[in-house]
């Protein structure tokens, strides 16, 4: 029993894997925020697995905000770290001690992550796999192919937020989740600021989790949908929030009024009309991506408070 690491989990009618995801955290304290559920989540946790806290929320929080509350209850039970696992994530085995005792010897890695598995644990997680190779010069996969001893630690630039090891330092250097974003991008840009302050984002090759989404249908993107610009939105957000980027919103809100001007001079209202659209939603953003920034550059707990 780890007393000193938590694991908190964001729930939002999560029954078709909560038994799964549960049933293997049991070694540990667990903290679950639920997001509003419709479902039985909240009753089967309280009558299943009596000792779990369960944080219910009357909205949904999106998942940022609503691991800040678990986070922020955890440090308050002397925490020295948090695990954030997803409610279709499930660990494999003594994965997350392997883990805590790494982060314990190398404070330099602010979020460590197990690799993650498919469901019947025949594959690395799909998406998983592409973050691996962002980092080109990182030996992952050669290490493996090739039989070479396998590195206790792979540093990389970004690894989803299905199952982060986070340590206290990290939480009081860079804070918590920003609520710049409401749901996706909140792990980019976290990992983003991880690396600004100094700290180092790592995956540890010999721990597992399952990560239970490989039946998901993935939906496509229709221009200009309301899918569509919630995606160059949440693009937007992140390049710009970014602190590692020194480039000036401005010079893409410049450039897109210019496209829309061109695009009405060739007689194309309706696209200039949609590009208009997308104009309008940056720069309402604009003022929460300064304020963001402007936070962010501090060290501190903000967004724990």
């Amino acid at each position: 029993m780890i007393d000193t690491s938590f694991i908190i989990i964001v729930t939002y009618n999560g029954m078709p894997w909560l038994d799964t995801c549960l049933k293997s955290c049991v070694d540990y304290p667990v903290v679950v925020v639920d997001n509003g559920s419709t479902d039985e989540t909240v009753d089967y946790i309280n009558k299943h697995f009596p000792k779990i806290i369960v944080l219910p929320q009357t909205e949904n929080k999106g998942f940022g905000q609503a691991n800040n509350i678990g986070i922020r209850y955890a440090l308050d039970q002397g925490a020295e770290q948090v695990f954030l696992l997803n409610q279709d994530a499930y660990l494999v085995s003594n994965v997350l001690d392997k883990l805590v005792q790494f982060q314990n010897m190398h404070q330099e890695y602010g979020i460590l992550s197990p690799v993650h598995i498919t469901a019947d644990e025949k594959r690395l997680d799909y998406n998983f796999s592409g973050y691996m190779l962002r980092d080109r010069s990182n030996p992952f996969y050669s290490d493996f192919v090739l039989g070479n001893t396998l590195a206790a630690v792979y540093p990389v630039s970004f690894v989803n937020a299905a199952a982060w090891l986070i340590s206290k330092h990290c939480l009081e250097t860079v804070g918590g989740f920003d609520p710049l974003f409401f749901h996706y991008g909140e792990d980019d840009n976290y990992c983003q600021r991880v690396l600004f302050h100094g700290l180092k984002i790592g995956v540890v090759p010999k721990g597992y989790v399952i990560h239970d989404r490989a039946d998901r249908v993935r939906s496509k993107v229709t221009e200009f949908s309301e899918h569509y610009y919630s995606k160059t939105l949440r693009i937007f957000k992140l390049k710009h929030s970014n602190l590692l980027n020194t480039d000036k919103h401005e010079k893409q809100i410049s450039q897109l009024k210019k496209d829309i001007l061109k695009l009405k001079l060739q007689g194309k209202f309706k696209r200039a009309a949609q590009h208009q659209k997308t104009l309008m939603l940056m720069l309402a953003a604009s003022p929460d991506i300064m304020r963001s920034r402007e936070i962010n550059i501090q060290k501190g707990k903000h967004y724990l408070y």
